[in-house]
């Protein structure tokens, strides 16, 4: 078990004894998430579950409501806002992914009373807007444009940045963060944006970031806004030939781009680490909810790390304890 692991599992568990010993939390919260079998929010739900352990402990409850899709992104999730009213809850943990679609629905849960954290999209001046109590994720924009310096550190010029969810607004910040990195540093970027239909279409991603390479030869960068587009888009620069000749990049990390980040074929990862925002967006709401505590930090930020051929070793070892 690696040290870091260790201090949060003990955190934990001081955690329980201490709101054990001190009153019965009687928080409700719902978490409205992505699909448990996309890895990225599989990790998210392990904060999810890892928190839960305290709120129940104390006698509160956690609730985990789920996209089934992704095809209509801002307004499903604005109705898993409106289910979590409609089910009396005392918190909600929610990405803004769309705000023009899920805004109404978050003010109306702080009207009715309801906590709510924002948790993976947006920022922290929107959650004051909305009436939101924090922000806990990473800057998108930042790390975006974070990634758009790595890549002219590399020797970068022109960079894409392969958006399967356009008109969501963390994705649309990272590719614009990403472009403005390059770009300040001398280089060129554009957003390369797909259908939202595409996500998690493998055959639709790799096929177009084949194209694209094929059809501009100076293309020499390829950044992914998700971990299993990267996987997609490492076929597409595969199958165009262009495998050491393009650098690769993606936000959020899986097994084999770790794999590929270790063996050299993919350059590197944006990490935001989803469990931290999930086991303390959570952890901070029950407390919050319960105690009336706030953190004078706001936004809690998780992000942005780089991981790549510098620290791949620790951060494999962290996946083997399913928290990266």
């Amino acid at each position: 078990m690696s040290f870091s692991m260790r201090a949060v599992r003990g955190l934990l568990a001081g955690a329980v004894f201490v709101l054990s010993a001190s009153s019965v939390m009687a928080a409700n919260i719902a978490v409205v998430g992505g699909k448990t079998d996309d890895e990225f929010w599989s990790r998210i739900k392990k904060g999810v579950d890892d928190a839960r352990l305290v709120v129940e402990k104390n006698g509160g409850s956690v609730s985990y409501l789920q996209l089934q899709t992704y095809d209509n992104l801002g307004p499903d999730a604005a109705q898993l806002v409106r289910t979590a009213i409609s089910q009396g809850v005392t918190g909600i943990v929610v990405p803004d992914w769309v705000p023009e679609a899920e805004d109404e629905a978050i003010k109306a849960a702080v009207a009715a009373g309801i906590k709510v954290i924002l948790m993976n999209a947006g920022n922290i001046d929107k959650a004051r807007e909305l009436g939101a109590i924090n922000y806990v994720g990473s800057d998108e924009y930042t790390a975006g444009k974070a990634g758009g310096e790595y890549f002219a550190s590399k020797g970068a010029k022109n960079v894409i940045c392969v958006n399967t969810l356009p008109g969501a607004a963390n994705q649309e910040a990272r590719c614009k963060g990403v472009i403005d990195g390059i770009t300040g540093k001398g280089g060129t970027g554009k957003q390369l944006p797909l259908p939202a239909t595409s996500f998690g279409d493998q055959t639709a991603i790799a096929e177009a970031v084949k194209a694209t390479l094929l059809q501009d030869d100076t293309i020499d960068g390829v950044l992914n806004v998700g971990a299993s587009d990267a996987d997609a888009a490492a076929s597409g620069i595969a199958q165009a030939n262009k495998v050491g000749k393009v650098a690769h990049g993606t936000f959020d990390l899986n097994a084999s781009g770790l794999a590929r980040i270790k063996d050299g074929s993919q350059t590197f990862a944006i990490d935001q680490q989803p469990y931290l925002q999930s086991l303390l967006g959570v952890s901070l709401l029950a407390a919050h909810i319960d105690y009336g505590t706030n953190l004078p930090t706001a936004p809690v930020l998780t992000g942005p790390g780089i991981v790549d051929e510098s620290n791949i070793d620790a951060t494999l070892a962290g996946v083997k304890e399913g928290a990266r």
